[in-house]
């Protein structure tokens, strides 16, 4: 959720001594990343899953309070809405068996999750976003009390003058309706959840990955899709992308979730360089700590949401990183699904990057970005621009290349072999199938037309621990 802070109201004065803070924090950034300052620990990786709290009839269950006292679990924490969590992992080296501790991890934090069971919640389950979920589920009631969600909220609405979030997603599949409302509030961002890959190399590396991390963006989307229903009505494959846009619009060009503005033409530091350029503070708490803790650039990063995030922390070397945060898969359909899609990002980033000046010289980042969206709109079915000999290509053809350079990543990480054929496999089968989440949520709605049923046999099959390529519909 980010971390909590003591105040949800603010006066001119603390937008001006966070203003002040905020841009001595990023020329000093900038300072580290010029002077070699940024630590050179890594391969380091982790992750965060969002996951939903449900009830007996697979509504939400808006008691994540209660929920997450009962369990008393540092790693889970409450998300924006009553009824989202927030499961992390033990930071691991990705070199031989550290993703297979992280999948231990994760299930077992399941499990206990899943053992949590009460009169309040029922279970916990992982998926982009809940097709049972309905519009009245969006409202502030069900927001989790939480200064930073209240302050967030307030703020976003002020920038907006107090003129409503207006939605239009078209739905792409051509057989049902477009979804048009408009809310007073930022509560439907509570519809979306995701897996969130964190990424931190050497600081000389950073670049590269982050540029690559940009244009594998869309066939990471096509692959792992998991989102297609939004109150239950088929739109895009992964309409939690839209709607994650939508939800926190702002006026103007400069929207807080975004993918970006172009490729990383120096280093990261850049990035935090247009946060301060170009976006309003929104959370001005000056904490008290020394620069060098860049607790008010972290604040300020927090209330940015590019699909692919650099985020400033400390390393076991006592130095500050830039590492990425990988936000554009959503959660579930299985653990086992979910580590293969970290596999594949991990390894296919540590390839591309070898020669991403050259990819991006023919992938210019505008291409990138309409790839992102056409990967969104249509899954597996999408067509984008890519770099090589055919410039136009399927997402799955672009994939199958993808999962030979997956493989030499991961290969140079030192991932364990057998632990890159079981998760690599995964992928493969997968797409050889064509049966990611979003494919078998439309074709089990298609085939039965409930939602109620469809949960229940998705959250069926994610206990049993099946990847979705063999789920049956």
């Amino acid at each position: 959720m980010g971390e909590e802070i003591g105040s949800d109201h603010f006066t001119q004065d603390d937008f001006r001594e966070f203003g002040k803070r905020l841009a001595r924090e990023t020329t000093l950034i900038r300072k580290l990343q010029d002077e070699g300052g940024l630590s050179d620990v890594g391969p380091v990786i982790g992750l965060e899953l969002e996951a939903w709290l449900i009830d007996h009839n697979f509504f939400p269950a808006p008691h994540n309070q209660s929920f997450l006292a009962r369990l008393g679990s540092e790693m889970v924490v409450a998300e924006l809405s009553r009824f989202n969590i927030e499961i992390n992992t033990p930071v691991e080296e990705i070199a031989g068996e550290g993703l297979a501790r992280m999948h231990a991890s994760i299930s077992e934090t399941m499990r206990q999750c899943a053992a949590n069971a009460h009169d309040d919640v029922d279970t916990v389950i992982a998926i982009g976003t809940l097709p049972t979920l309905r519009e009245t589920d969006m409202s502030l009631e069900m927001m989790t009390p939480s200064n930073r969600y209240a302050a967030l909220n307030r703020e976003a609405m002020r920038c907006r003058g107090g003129a409503p979030i207006v939605f239009d997603i078209d739905c792409c599949s051509g057989a049902g309706e477009d979804f048009t409302t408009s809310y007073q509030d930022v509560m439907a961002e509570a519809a979306t959840t995701s897996l969130q890959l964190h990424l931190q190399l050497a600081a000389d590396r950073m670049r590269a990955a982050y540029n690559a991390s940009l244009l594998l963006s869309a066939p990471l989307v096509a692959i792992s899709a998991n989102s297609p229903l939004l109150f239950g009505k088929p739109l895009w494959h992964e309409t939690r992308i839209p709607v994650f846009e939508q939800a926190l619009a702002q006026p103007g060009p400069h929207q807080r979730v975004t993918f970006g503005s172009g490729y990383a033409a120096r280093d990261l530091a850049e990035v935090f360089e247009e946060n301060l350029e170009l976006y309003p503070v929104m959370l001005p708490v000056c904490a008290d700590a020394p620069d060098s803790d860049f607790k008010c650039l972290k604040l300020h990063n927090g209330t940015l949401w590019r699909w692919v995030r650099p985020l400033v922390g400390k390393s076991s070397d006592g130095k500050p990183h830039i590492r990425i945060e990988q936000r554009v898969m959503p959660a579930g359909p299985s653990v086992l699904d979910m580590m293969a899609n970290a596999a594949f990002y991990f390894g296919a980033v540590e390839e591309l990057a070898e020669y991403i000046d050259a990819a991006t010289a023919e992938v210019p980042f505008e291409a990138a970005r309409a790839n992102f969206y056409a990967a969104a709109r249509h899954g597996l079915g999408a067509e984008i621009e890519w770099f090589g000999r055919n410039r136009q290509r399927s997402v799955v053809s672009v994939l199958d290349d993808l999962l030979i350079m997956a493989e030499r990543g991961l290969l140079k990480l030192g991932m364990a072999e057998h632990l890159i054929d079981k998760y690599l496999s995964t992928i493969a089968m997968r797409l050889a199938s064509k049966q990611n989440g979003a494919a078998w949520q439309l074709a089990h709605l298609d085939r039965h037309g409930d939602v109620h049923r469809l949960t229940a046999e998705y959250l069926a099959h994610q206990k049993s621990g099946l990847p979705v390529h063999e789920w049956a519909i």
